[in-house]
């Protein structure tokens, strides 16, 4: 599947996926804290370019880290408070920052169940799911936008060998700013 990137108008919402997408993951544990978080080159700036184009932006970010006792719900939201300081220093904004904390993959919240999409929808009644993008890279956050009905754009950050293409991936691309500068062309 795929999509043209020249149908987004300023009704468009955009979701993100935090580690792997906006900054580096941290393979076989959790960035537990605003020392371990590293943003992918031109992350913030790619942000306040998606405000210009996108009525919304929303994080949605699996946190099971806090449940196995990795880190504390402090630790999360400085992360947060930190990295939205950064952002907002270079002109961009996140709308809202949703996360989940539950361990159990049933949990109606945790990804890819659509819980943090439906969440924001109240939060937002103008966000239409049929005109929003999902962008993420784990296969978990493909199924959350198929899940939710969002086009999806897979990054292959830290999933390079990916066998494309995939019935859940409507776009992909090497990283976010890659991502932007396709936008910027479309």
């Amino acid at each position: 599947m795929s999509f043209n990137l020249s149908l987004i108008d300023h009704g468009w919402t955009l979701f993100l996926d935090r580690d792997g997408v906006i900054n580096y993951e941290i393979p076989g544990t959790y960035v537990r804290n605003w020392t371990e978080f590293i943003f992918y080159p031109r992350a913030p700036e790619n942000i306040a370019y998606f405000n210009t184009i996108f009525q919304r932006l929303i994080l949605a970010t699996n946190q099971r880290g806090i449940s196995r006792g990795l880190m504390t719900l402090d630790d999360l939201e400085d992360i947060h408070q930190n990295m939205n300081r950064e952002i907002e220093a270079k002109a961009g904004k996140l709308d809202r920052i949703y996360y989940c904390l539950d361990p159990e993959e049933s949990s109606p919240c945790r990804k890819p169940n659509p819980g943090m999409a439906l969440q924001a929808v109240t939060d937002f009644p103008e966000i239409d799911l049929t005109k929003s993008i999902m962008v993420g890279n784990n296969i978990s956050d493909m199924l959350f936008g198929r899940n939710a009905g969002m086009k999806t754009v897979f990054l292959t950050t830290t999933d390079p060998d990916r066998k494309l293409p995939d019935d859940l991936i409507d776009l992909h691309f090497n990283n976010l700013d890659e991502f932007a500068s396709a936008l910027r062309k479309s």
